[in-house]
């Protein structure tokens, strides 16, 4: 085996040096400027503290040349501008109070000595009061006269150029510059009132005209569609404000690359506000896909912490679960309102073409019957299919409702010890073939988003007709989701039945797991777990959910500490208690190639309409899809 190089020894002691201030701020820089977009972001911190209203960005090579950021803010008098390239010299915070307090972006007063310290810097800047501006050079400190009109500038030429081994680690000129338009375009959606504009060697890259509405400028920065295809989130919860987009589930993408959070108009990435987040959606989206939104969450300055990285992008909340429950609270009450409700709103004279009229039809009327849903009336499939005996369901399901007939699902048809519902009578508008059925836009069609059901395709699919055109429904997904709601809204807080075990599990446990089972022994039995200390670094497993009697109880209790040591207890407790309800919807609900009467394809479209999140099943799968009828005449070239 080869000797260790000889810097790996022992060494002789070296006395301890104060270190140069160039030294000092190189070794800073590799905190604040990691590469041109660093630079960018610190420098329109500033542009936008100092008032600007239009903000114009200029780079070359990807911003290793040259990055120059020109505002037209209130400006810097000649005598401050010196000292605004000194180490920690601000103008945001005086003392520890303005520290704890503050809402400006910037407050260090590190960033341009930092970059002043590994680039060439010039900084020209003419305040309000001015007769003319002044020119500083960063590297001599020579200050001359300049013409400009009042605002700054701020260049930074050669980056890296003091530390090379820094630049070997940027990647090409189009990656940084991607970098560099995406810090801008993190800015621009903070604040739509103001302009802002990024050259490239001479072209023009993006572009985005101040005084916009932020829907105008989400619209602008993102994508043309991300606000039609999110709802509205405006949800107060306390000292908490919680404002902005969420992208519908069918807009989730593959990478989170459309994830915008921002605190006090700052943009932050947190562990808190991303698990709230992934929380609110788990009931809506499908697999691994990684929800859009733009959300903007505003409270006291003095109940979080921005000093926690010199990047800024960091931060600590005061109270992290009070945060937590405002964000989730937010987003799944603007995801709750099914949305077929829009399918009606919108006029159906955009979709169809006059049409010559057919000859008219006898009208028919019908009567939808009371829907007595698993939930309802005992979870129907999910009795026979799921042991329910001393365990959750038995909340749900008694002797009598456990033996019912698969046909009470949708028909309606009651159990022995159950009078029947009541019929609701509908008298719909005469229907006319050939003629798209306009009735949506009156006094009764209106509640009836997704329309009168025609056919059933292959024992799986409802096609109805609506105002737009066509409606295609999954009825086991579709039902599947209305179980379920139905089974959260019943549980209403009750605890997971728990299996006590014969013999108790020890496992060797790490001090925060048995620090978190002492803490977390009120909320475990709510989760039909039983855990002790059986000895200061031993855990006991004592109980385990019922409907996980089978699996290793050592895995379970590891995995559910870890989630409390990390999270919110109480959405712990809900996660897992609506996971064991989830499974038990899929089983209660319709099976696939069971053939429904169009009373009964009516029925569960009314529910649809009526229950929450039904745009979804229980695995973030969509349960319906609309052709409108201008998409069909494109399917068969109507028209042309």
């Amino acid at each position: 085996m080869s000797a260790l190089p000889s810097s790996f020894g022992t060494t002789a002691r070296k006395g301890i040096r104060e270190l140069p201030d160039e030294l000092i701020s190189q070794i800073a820089a590799g905190e604040v400027v990691e590469r041109p977009a660093s630079v960018v972001r610190e420098l329109l911190d500033n542009a936008l503290d100092a008032g600007a209203r239009q903000v114009t960005v200029r780079l070359s090579a990807g911003g290793v040349r040259l990055i120059a950021v020109e505002d037209d803010g209130h400006g810097l008098p000649r005598d401050e501008l010196s000292l605004a390239l000194r180490r920690h010299a601000t103008s945001k915070i005086a003392s520890l109070g303005d520290l704890e307090t503050v809402a400006t972006m910037g407050f260090r007063g590190e960033a341009l000595a930092a970059i002043n310290a590994i680039a060439e810097l010039s900084l020209q800047s003419r305040s309000a009061d001015a007769e003319h501006a002044f020119a500083l050079d960063g590297r001599t400190g020579e200050l001359r006269p300049v013409a400009r009109a009042v605002g700054t500038t701020v260049e930074v030429r050669e980056l890296f150029f003091a530390t090379p081994a820094r630049r070997k680690f940027l990647k090409t000129d189009a990656t940084e510059l991607a970098h560099c338009v995406e810090a801008v375009r993190r800015h621009a959606l903070a604040r739509p009132d103001v302009g802002f504009a990024i050259w490239h060697d001479g072209r023009l890259v993006e572009q985005w005209r101040g005084d916009a509405s932020r829907d105008q400028r989400l619209a602008d920065a993102l994508d043309a569609d991300f606000v039609s295809r999110s709802v509205a989130v405006d949800h107060s919860g306390g000292p908490v404000r919680v404002k902005g987009r969420a992208g519908i589930p069918d807009a989730a993408r593959s990478r989170g690359d459309q994830q915008f959070f921002y605190v006090n108009g700052r943009f932050v990435r947190d562990k808190v506000l991303a698990h709230a987040v992934r929380s609110a959606y788990e009931d809506v989206l499908h697999g691994q896909r990684q929800p859009v939104y733009a959300l903007y969450l505003e409270l006291d300055p003095a109940r979080v912490d921005v000093n926690v990285h010199p990047t800024k992008i960091e931060v600590r909340f005061r109270d992290g679960r009070e945060v937590h429950q405002a964000v989730r609270h937010a987003i799944e009450d603007a995801l709750a309102a099914p949305r077929a409700g829009e399918a009606a709103s919108t006029g159906a004279e955009r979709f169809f073409k006059p049409r010559a009229p057919a000859a008219p039809m006898t009208p028919r009327a019908w009567s939808q019957p009371a829907m007595h849903f698993a939930a309802e009336k005992g979870l129907g499939d999910a009795a026979a299919m799921w042991p329910v005996e001393g365990r959750l369901g038995a909340a749900f399901a008694t002797p009598s409702t456990r033996a019912a007939s698969d046909t009470s699902l949708l028909t309606g048809s009651p159990a022995a010890d159950d009078a029947p519902a009541a019929p609701t009578t509908y008298a719909p508008a005469p229907v006319v073939p050939g003629e798209p059925d306009l009735s949506a836009h009156g006094e009764s069609g209106a509640a009836w988003p997704l329309g009168r059901a025609l056919a059933q395709l292959q024992g799986v699919y409802i096609l109805a007709e609506n105002a737009q055109g066509l409606v295609i429904v999954d009825m086991h997904a579709a039902h599947e989701r209305i179980v379920y709601e139905r089974l959260k809204a019943q549980l209403d807080g009750a605890a997971i039945a728990s299996q006590p075990l014969l013999i108790p599990v020890t496992f060797a446990a790490t001090p925060e797991e048995v620090a978190t089972a002492e803490a977390s022994a009120a909320v475990l039995p709510a989760l039909g777990l039983e855990i002790t200390p059986f000895s200061p670094r031993t855990l006991a497993v004592r109980a385990v959910p019922a409907t996980l009697a089978d699996g290793d109880p050592v895995e379970l209790a590891r995995s559910v500490l870890a989630e409390l040591s990390q999270h919110d207890t109480g959405t712990v407790v809900q996660r897992a208690q609506h996971e064991l309800l989830s499974t038990m919807a899929c089983h209660g609900a319709v099976r696939a190639n069971r053939r429904l009467t169009l009373d009964e394809m009516n029925a569960l479209l009314r529910q649809m309409e009526a229950t929450e999140r039904s745009d979804q099943c229980n695995h973030g799968r969509p349960t319906w899809r609309q052709l409108s009828i201008r998409e069909l005449d494109t399917l068969f070239m109507r028209g042309r």
